[in-house]
Formats: C-alpha cells, structure tokens, sequence
C-alpha cells in the first residue's frame, strides 16, 4: 500500500541540501524533486555544485544541512554502496571502465552489486548461483544490445572511442539495475551526431532500463532535448526550475551562463 502512495509522490527528493567545506559554501539550500518516470536536467555555469548536488544524493559527501529521500525514506548520509544497493546508481564524470576487460566482461561486472552472491558461493557455485550467473549473462548481453555496442562486444574497452566509452559507462551503471539513474556528464567528447543518439538511448532507457533519470549535462541542445524539467544552479544556489522552453526565456538563466552583456 506505501509503495503505491509514494508512486504520486517524488521518487528522489533533495531538501534544502547545503554542503560547506572549510569556509566555503559550495552547494547552499538546494530543493528539488525528481518525480517517477522523468528525466531532470541539473545545469548551470562551471562550478555551480551541480556534482556536488550529486555527490551528497549518493552518499560520497555527508550534507552539512538538509535532506534527501528516496520513495518517501530519509536516506541521507547513508554510504554510497548502502545507497546504490536501493537503487540510486550513477555514473561519473571520469571514467569507472575497467580498460583492459571487454565490453561484455565490463558490463557484467557492474551486475556484481546486484548479484550479492557470498565470496564463498563464487568459488563453490552450487545450482542457484550458477542459474543467477547465466541469468547475470543474458542481461549483460542485453544492455550491450540496448547501448547500442553489439559490434564492440567483445572488444577491450581500451580500443573503445570516446563516444563508445560514454554508452559503456552508461551500462555498467545500468547492470547495477537502477530505479534512479544518475548521469554525471555523460555526453561529455561527444560530437553532435553522437550526443543526438546518445539522447535517443536515454528516451528508450527511462521507463525501461531505469525508472527516472537524473543528468548534469554541458550539451545544451541533448539537456534541453530529452530532458521534461530542468534545474538551473549557479554560484552553489539554485536559479530557475521548470520545463526547457521556460528556462530558455528566463533572463536570469540567460544572464548566467552569457553574462549580462549578451542578455
């Protein structure tokens, strides 16, 4: 019966979250919600805190005030594997793809944290363990469908281009089976061709692979092309939210990242 009051509810939400290190405020009473089958945009200039925002969401930082919860459960503080583990998994600006593993190989190791098989049972794999194993395979094979690295399958990740290296990171992050996937840049040495197909994958994965979908994003046109809401942070506060056409003629935003000459 929970579960199914919190479906009308936000399924992530930040409350006044503000991070202070040493003297300086880096991320200053930030409120937002990321409700159940969205894609929320978090922009602004560098060093607004928008992976900061992120870092105190999943557990790398402790808030120095405010809160998160996650389908109505506070879960601040908490450790970013106890986080992951409920379902809030992201990926990272620099690279977690382990060069010298295949694609495939990669992909499958993320499944690890979903799997949650004993040290014991890898080594001695009795029927279930086994089952779980080729039940761990198809879905790797899967995501490597669905990321479009069919081609690439069984190619070092150290041969992957950069485009190529952006969709696997996104796998190995999907193989942790998230409710909320937490994308830090990820279109990040993209061409244009390419960030417009990555935001066709991101369409297809929300609903499907994942249930929302939270991105700090530098592409313009991809952020404002997939995403149903955005946050504008900047200077560590936040600025603006609302849909893409709405923070595209707000002055303030505009003032923000072109500075007051060009607005």
């Amino acid at each position: 019966m929970n579960a199914m009051n919190h479906q009308s509810g936000p399924l992530l939400s930040a409350q006044k979250l503000t991070k202070t290190f040493g003297g300086i405020t880096a991320v200053k009473d930030i409120s937002f919600d990321l409700m159940p089958g969205e894609i929320l945009g978090l922009i602004g200039p560098n060093g607004a805190g928008k992976t900061t925002c992120f870092n105190l969401i999943t557990g790398f930082y402790v808030p120095s005030a405010g809160s998160v919860s996650y389908r109505g459960r506070d879960v601040t503080g908490q450790k970013p594997h106890a986080i992951a583990q409920q379902g809030i998994v992201r990926s990272f600006q620099k690279t977690n793809v382990l060069k010298s593993l295949s694609v495939f190989e990669n992909i499958l190791a993320g499944h690890y944290l979903e799997g949650r098989q004993s040290l014991l049972s890898t080594f001695f794999p009795g029927s279930k363990v086994r089952r779980t194993e080729a039940a761990l395979r198809d879905s790797a094979a899967d995501i490597v469908h669905t990321m479009g690295l069919s081609r690439r399958m069984d190619a070092p990740a150290y041969l992957l281009s950069c485009g190529e290296l952006r969709l696997l990171e996104v796998g190995v992050a999907l193989a942790a089976k998230p409710s909320v996937l937490m994308l830090d840049e990820p279109a990040a040495g993209l061409n244009s061709q390419e960030a417009l197909a990555f935001g066709e994958t991101l369409r297809k994965l929300r609903g499907t692979r994942a249930e929302s979908i939270l991105l700090v994003e530098h592409n313009m046109a991809l952020v404002m092309g997939v995403s149903d809401r955005l946050v504008v942070m900047n200077f560590g506060q936040k600025l603006a939210e609302g849909r893409p056409a709405d923070i595209l003629a707000n002055r303030d935003v505009v003032e923000a990242y072109l500075g007051k000459a060009h607005a």
